[in-house]
């Protein structure tokens, strides 16, 4: 059976000069994202077996997982239009619910049951989610004996155990539905969690998710989503938690827009980026509860400019599927927990259908976004990072000096997705397998004599403020016991980041950088130079580093990989490299520029001076600007 057509309405340009979208585009979206799931669901709808990589769950579990994620896409569509939805949609949903709980094994179609730490509970809070916002379409008009099924199923979570991170959420909705139709439930169990989550707030409006320093787009589609959404069950029996709660989505929504390019791109960095515009959901949810800071005109321009990107970009794909990747598949930017329907958790990116036809993030006229109307610079200390937009290209740029992704104690790893300097809207890391061994691109290395690098992996975050930040980290190299300290601060300036490292190293060892890593359909072009090396896409997006202070002068080359990178099968990566590290400490200075303008690289060498004296450097830039690290 093909796809549906995918039919979307013609283009607003008075009210949507930005994106030309409307909330029939989103209808129109949602729509054809559940269409084109048909083909593939199981007789009576209980499970959607989708095509591709399984995850360690099992092919039933993923089934699952199939039906949960987009019931939530068709709870928002069905509740947000008062049910006006074609009376097939809410038939097939109910159908599954009806034998997905099924105790009868014969159907091939019963759900697992939930058990501790199960993936189950994750699929089970989103069906929580949709029974809650469809109940006078689905919940209340099932059968007495389905709805004592149903409730039978979730309580699986009563008294359970989760993992000790955003899963304690799932928990508290799904629970907090049970009590919401006067099933079994535990109230020690919502008031924990929703307390575990407590321990976890960094302030300003940012949680780590779980212990550690795990900052990524699970705090927004996570740890701000479900205490409003288990607000929107609990009423007035919150126990005062709703404002709290409201707060700190004010505050985290103040500076989020600063991560979406103008392209509508939001940063590439952190896990799940197969969910992929689930990352509009806290934009939407700031709407919903009536606690965003920011104007109608700019929720929707973000949120509309962020799916028409990748709708632009062919997601879905050619079957209305959503793939395992960015654009199209690339199982880099996936977990081993992540199946074939995991990428269906983008509809949480559809909660803005549950705002009225009539609300004014529907009916105003967009606003730009901050990179559209001036350059930004952005400090956010709790996760220690620096955003910085330049509005001539629209790109965003993150640097990353304080999430690593690792539990407070215990053996750290590294992974492609945090332990990386920067990240931006344009690029993504090498994060292919083989291409991480080398781990070129936006990491500086301590080389030993085969070429193994030193690994970036526990960050300690140093200060975060104006354009600057800092951290450290301990690098080992294979066969060596000792631990070498290097430091880092980076300094922004428009496009530019100016990384200042001081560098403790064995006498001989090698010590690369490398910038962003630029990646296309076609092979990028390379050049090199004295001190510096660039790499080119065929769209005209350069990466460039320069050696400013520490470096060898003939020591610059362009890093080549295939198939390694999210924006495309060609990828290259512009490096420096000292060939013998003198023993000791020494400082190495590097600009990094990641934009669409034409490169002089000698100009830009020319244009910061560097001055070394005992224990300071002095950057001093065109404009006049000086900067003491």
């Amino acid at each position: 059976m093909p796809a549906p057509y995918l039919r979307l309405p013609p283009t607003d340009g008075l009210r949507s000069p930005r994106t030309g979208w409307t909330r029939a585009h989103w209808e129109a979206m949602a729509d054809h994202l559940l269409a084109s799931l048909v083909p593939y669901a199981t007789p009576c709808f209980a499970q959607y077996r989708l095509p591709g990589r399984g995850s360690w769950s099992g092919v039933v579990s993923d089934g699952l997982e199939g039906y949960a994620r987009s019931f939530l896409l068709a709870s928002f569509r069905i509740a947000g239009s008062g049910g006006d939805v074609g009376p097939r949609l809410i038939e097939r949903y109910a159908q599954g619910l009806t034998t997905g709980t099924d105790p009868d094994p014969g159907s091939g179609e019963a759900w697992p049951r939930l058990t501790d730490c199960s993936q189950q509970m994750v699929e089970a809070a989103s069906i929580a989610v949709g029974l809650h916002e469809t109940r006078p379409w689905i919940w209340d008009r099932l059968d007495t004996r389905v709805q004592e099924r149903v409730a039978d199923w979730l309580s699986g979570f009563v008294g359970g155990r989760t993992w000790d991170n955003n899963w304690r959420l799932f928990q508290v909705v799904s629970e907090q539905f049970l009590a919401s139709v006067g099933a079994p439930h535990s109230r020690s169990d919502i008031e924990g969690g929703l307390d575990r989550i407590e321990d976890w707030y960094a302030g300003d409006g940012w949680y780590t998710d779980g212990d550690g320093r795990n900052f990524d787009y699970y705090i927004g589609w996570a740890m701000h989503l479900y205490p409003l959404l288990w607000s929107r069950m609990a009423g007035d029996d919150d126990g005062g938690r709703t404002p709290v709660y409201r707060d700190r989505l004010s505050r985290f929504l103040a500076t989020y827009p600063h991560f979406f390019g103008g392209d509508g791109s939001p940063v590439h960095q952190g896990r799940s980026l197969t969910y992929r515009f689930a990352s509009v959901a806290p934009v939407w949810m700031g709407a919903l509860a009536d606690c965003t800071p920011l104007e109608p005109g700019l929720t929707r321009r973000l949120a509309s400019g962020a799916l028409r990107h990748f709708a632009e970009r062919g997601v879905p794909d050619e079957r209305g599927l959503l793939p395992l990747g960015w654009y199209d598949t690339f199982l880099p930017t996936t977990q081993s927990y992540s199946g074939p329907a995991s990428p269906y958790w983008a509809s949480k990116g559809f909660l803005g259908l549950l705002l009225p036809v009539g609300h004014p993030t529907w009916t105003s006229r967009e606003l730009p976004l901050p990179v559209e109307e001036s350059d930004q610079y952005t400090a956010l200390p709790a996760p220690g990072w620096l955003l910085h937009g330049t509005r001539h290209d629209g790109i965003v740029r993150l640097v990353n000096h304080g999430s690593d992704h690792n539990p407070l104690t215990g053996d750290a790893e590294d992974d492609p997705h945090y332990a990386k300097f920067a990240y931006s809207t344009a690029t993504a890391p090498d994060a292919a397998a083989h291409a991480w061994a080398r781990a070129v691109d936006n990491h500086l290395a301590l080389l030993a004599p085969d070429g193994t690098p030193s690994r970036r992996r526990r960050i300690n975050p140093g200060d975060c403020a104006g354009r600057t930040a800092s951290s450290w980290h301990v690098a080992h190299l294979p066969g060596d016991e000792r631990e070498f300290r290097i430091d880092t601060t980076s300094v922004l300036y428009g496009p530019w980041e100016v990384r200042v490292h001081r560098v403790e190293a064995p006498e001989g060892a090698g010590v690369r950088e490398g910038g962003h890593a630029v990646a296309g359909s076609e092979r990028p072009w390379a050049e090199t130079g004295p001190g510096w090396a660039l790499a080119r896409t065929a769209e005209g997006l350069t990466s460039t580093v320069v050696a400013l202070c520490g470096w060898d002068a003939e020591e610059a080359a362009v890093s080549r990989d295939v198939q390694a990178n999210a924006y495309g099968p060609h990828s290259a990566t512009p490096f420096l490299r000292l060939g013998a590290h003198p023993g000791g400490h020494s400082v190495q200075v590097s600009l990094i520029a990641l934009s669409r303008d034409t490169v002089h690289p000698q100009t830009l060498r020319e244009a910061v001076t560097v001055e070394v004296s005992a224990g300071s450097v002095r950057l001093s830039f065109p404009d006049g600007t000086v900067a003491d690290v």
